[in-house]
Parts: C-alpha cells; sequence; structure tokens
C-alpha cells in the first residue's frame, strides 16, 4: 500500500495518520514481545487488534478513494460541453501552422462524432496559422473523449518554405477547459477588471455601433479571457465569465494532479498542458503518444479527423511493447 498516497487526499488524509500511528505501535509490540518474553501472549493479542484495525482502515481508505475515482469518471461522462484552446509554441510560423491544422483536425473529429463545433476566438499569423485559437464543442460524451489531450504537441518535418529539405521540429500547445454546469468555484467580483469594446469582423451595424465585445481580466491569475462572438453585451460577458471559470478549475485541477502524479496509479500523463504527450513524425508517418508508448501510422488520415483508434488508446490506458521508443527525440 502507498500510504503516501492516502496522506496527499484530503479525504484520507486523517485516515491515513491513524494508520501511520498504528505501524508505530505494531512496531514497538513487536520490539516489546521480542525483548521481554514474558510478554509475548500480551503482545500477540495487542498485535492481533493492531492488524484488524489497520485492515479496517486501509479498506476505507480504499473505498473513499475508489468512490472519489467513480465520481470523476461520472463527472466526465456528463460535462457536455468543453473549450478547446490551442497555441503555437516554438517554432515560428511552422508552428502557427500546425497550430492550425490541429485546431481543424479536431474539429473534424468531432464533427464525425455528431457534435457541435464552433470557433469562437483566433489570432492568425501571416500565413493563415494560427498564434492562438479557441473552439466550443458540444456534444454527448464530449469531455471523456477529449480530456487527455491537453499537453504540448509536436511535430517533425519539412515545412513548405524550407529550401535545403532540413526537418524543422515544432510545438502547439493544447488545452481542453470543461464546461460544467454546476460550478464550484465562486468569483469574486474585487478580482475582476471587466473591459467593452466593438466587436471586429462581420456582423452589420450593431457590430460596429455598439461596445458589446467584452474582455475580463482576472487580477490573481493574470487570466485575460475575451468574447466578441455574441451579439449583446451582456452574453459576452456571460460567456467569458464560463471561460475563465473553466479556466481557473483546469488550473487548480492540474496543480492538483501534479501533486499526486507520482503516487496516482495508472494516470495518463500529469495534465500539465508544458508536459510533451505526442509527436506528429511526417517522415516516418508516424503519431507516437510517449505516454502509453504507441504508435499510430497514416498521418493524412490523422490530420482529416480520423482519430478514434488514438482516442480509444488514451482513454484505456493501452500500452503496446512494439511502439517506437526511440522517437522521442529524434526523427
Amino acid at each position: 500500500m502507498n500510504l503516501e498516497e492516502y496522506k496527499n487526499n484530503p479525504k484520507t488524509a486523517f485516515l491515513a495518520g491513524l494508520y501511520e500511528n498504528l505501524l508505530r505501535n505494531e512496531q514497538e509490540t513487536r520490539k516489546l514481545s521480542e525483548n521481554d518474553p514474558s510478554l509475548r501472549e500480551l503482545a500477540e493479542s495487542d498485535l492481533a487488534s493492531i492488524i484488524e484495525q489497520k485492515d479496517a482502515l486501509e479498506k476505507e481508505m480504499q473505498d473513499i478513494v475508489r468512490a472519489e475515482k467513480e465520481n470523476e469518471e461520472a463527472e466526465a461522462k456528463i460535462v457536455n460541453e468543453v473549450i478547446l484552446e490551442v497555441r503555437a509554441g516554438a517554432g515560428g510560423d511552422e508552428a502557427a501552422l500546425f497550430a492550425a491544422e490541429l485546431m481543424n483536425m479536431y474539429k473534424k473529429y468531432a464533427e464525425s462524432r455528431g457534435w457541435s463545433a464552433k470557433i469562437t476566438e483566433e489570432s492568425k499569423n501571416d500565413l493563415g496559422g494560427y498564434k492562438e485559437a479557441s473552439m466550443e464543442i458540444k456534444g454527448e460524451g464530449v469531455y471523456e473523449d477529449l480530456k487527455y489531450e491537453t499537453g504540448v504537441h509536436r511535430v517533425q518535418r519539412v515545412p513548405e518554405t524550407e529550401k535545403s529539405g532540413r526537418i524543422h521540429t515544432s510545438t502547439a500547445s493544447v488545452a481542453i477547459l470543461p464546461i460544467r454546469k454546476k460550478s464550484k468555484l465562486v468569483l469574486n467580483p474585487a478580482d475582476l477588471e471587466i473591459e467593452f469594446s466593438r466587436a471586429g469582423g462581420k456582423g452589420g451595424q450593431n457590430v460596429n455601433k455598439v461596445e458589446t465585445a467584452v474582455r475580463i481580466i482576472h487580477k490573481p491569475t493574470g487570466f485575460d479571457v475575451r468574447s466578441t462572438v455574441e451579439r449583446s453585451q451582456n452574453a459576452n460577458r456571460q460567456r467569458a465569465l464560463t471561460l475563465l471559470t473553466a479556466r481557473i478549475e483546469a488550473m487548480q485541477e492540474e496543480e492538483e494532479m501534479k501533486k499526486f502524479a507520482s503516487e496516482r496509479k495508472g494516470q495518463i500523463g500529469t495534465g500539465d498542458r508544458s508536459e510533451k504527450i505526442r509527436t506528429y513524425n511526417f517522415p516516418q508517418d508516424r503519431v507516437t503518444d510517449h505516454r502509453i508508448k504507441e504508435s499510430w501510422h497514416n498521418i493524412p488520415e490523422i490530420i482529416k479527423g480520423n482519430m478514434s483508434a488514438i482516442i480509444e488508446s488514451i482513454k484505456n490506458g493501452k500500452r503496446s511493447d512494439s511502439a517506437d521508443e526511440g522517437d522521442n527525440d529524434s526523427v
């Protein structure tokens, strides 16, 4: 049994403390029995009681953790709306182009599942790649399918602008933010700085003349969210608050997962958006997920959204001995 896991879990920390005391009592009682044979019979009786209490505590802690996991899984199944964020990382224009491909891949996958997918925010470079973009996806099981996509995605290929044929490595980060109907987080109005402006782009007179766009800054975290897609200022304000809440909750969950990552068995990654999770190796026509050490081929089809095999393997935590270990750092 990994006692540290239970000590670090707020729901089992007290019971883990009791268990630790019993371990000390057990050790002291065994020493007493060894050092004084006249007390051996009494010590054995005490040991039997201590072991019984330990077993009961261990079962109780296991039940709590199991119930907690079941609740998390049940919640994942009922969260039917997420915000998917993509940001270009290292690699300049090539990273932005890769970010756009990832966004299109997820959009196509969402459509293949019968979900609705709508780009809500985007910032493009001169080549049409995404510096950053957000997409709202709604549908049954969306969070359960996509929750493990958070992290750094890496691409290895020869860019179209590369004349010497040299392979470049670029990255883009993906974040999946679940939108919960009943959030436990309460935002303090004093922590919010709210700005209004005119929304850009198409939309007619309402967009051009009325300050419907909303920007909210959460001062404690520095999170900056915008909403421009709704027709009214109030609707954009509500959407921005929803997105801000999702970002803060995701940050808190990420910190919690990293804290327990070394103790939790069967966990896929840390949930940290800085963790490198997958490489798309174009020269070798191979996509490798580094968490479960499994690879798939036919990148053109995967980029078109045909990624069900990847999603299912990640959800099942499936491992493959034939995965290409050497793909982590080189082509």
